[in-house]
């Protein structure tokens, strides 16, 4: 009785207001969650957990030691994963991180190099940001992943040390430039010998993820690995 009363008052609060997906405007069915089944299995995977000589990893080659690199998802202006994305950094659907990250997640652990991760660590955000957000999204990505690959989620290690100006059409020198000695680790010890899977929510020209990684590479020991929801042209 109570179940069949829950389910009536669920489908009558839907008629008035509506449970849409965020990345393709459908109304979401009964089951479904955050996403309809629709984008869950449609939406542009990239598949780079299979290519270790991704775009992604092609980014950094030169210019960082890492073991794997990964995004999830092809972003592209107009599309589906830009809506979602957009849903999730400013409309306060954190859910939408643990979703992608136990998505993720799922395929990391089923390739050795990422299996191995002992700490995910997420892009940090400056307070003011954090703040006025109420979120960090690279965090609720960590969370989804720590959940498939059995790994400890290490948010208050790497710190943001200073707020940094938009990065929204710099180039990538200017990106860089931007992000120079705005990051430094708390507890470097911690962090010996360790496997560090560093994530954000999308990757462009790599210059934030690049500007976090070179303190933590200074670690003895310490081994990188990289991971985003999307990635961007």
């Amino acid at each position: 009785m109570l179940k069949a009363l829950h389910l009536y008052l669920t489908n009558f609060l839907s008629l008035i207001f509506p449970n849409l997906c965020p990345a393709c405007g459908a109304e979401l069915v009964v089951n479904e969650e955050i996403i309809c089944t629709n984008c869950r299995y449609n939406l542009p995977q990239t598949n780079f957990h299979l290519q270790a000589d991704n775009i992604v990893a092609r980014q950094f080659w030169g210019k960082l030691r890492l073991e794997g690199a990964y995004a999830l998802y092809y972003f592209t202006k107009g599309g589906k994963v830009q809506n979602l994305m957009h849903h999730f950094k400013y409309k306060g659907m954190h859910k939408i991180g643990n979703l992608m990250g136990d998505i993720a997640g799922v395929q990391l652990s089923k390739n050795e190099i990422f299996a191995g991760v002992d700490y995910i660590i997420p892009v940090p955000l400056h307070k003011n940001r954090l703040r006025e957000r109420g979120y960090n999204q690279a965090a609720c990505f960590a969370q989804g992943l720590a959940g498939q690959l059995n790994a400890v989620v290490e948010e208050n290690n790497l710190i943001r040390t200073k707020a940094t100006k938009t990065q929204t059409k710099r180039s990538r020198f200017a990106r860089f430039e931007n992000m120079k000695e705005v990051f430094t680790v708390a507890n470097a010890e911690k962090l010996k010998g360790k496997h560090v899977l560093l994530v954000d929510d999308i990757v462009t020209t790599g210059s934030t993820l690049e500007a976090c990684a070179i303190p933590l590479l200074e670690i003895p020991g310490l081994k990188l690995s990289i991971a985003t929801i999307a990635y961007a042209e």
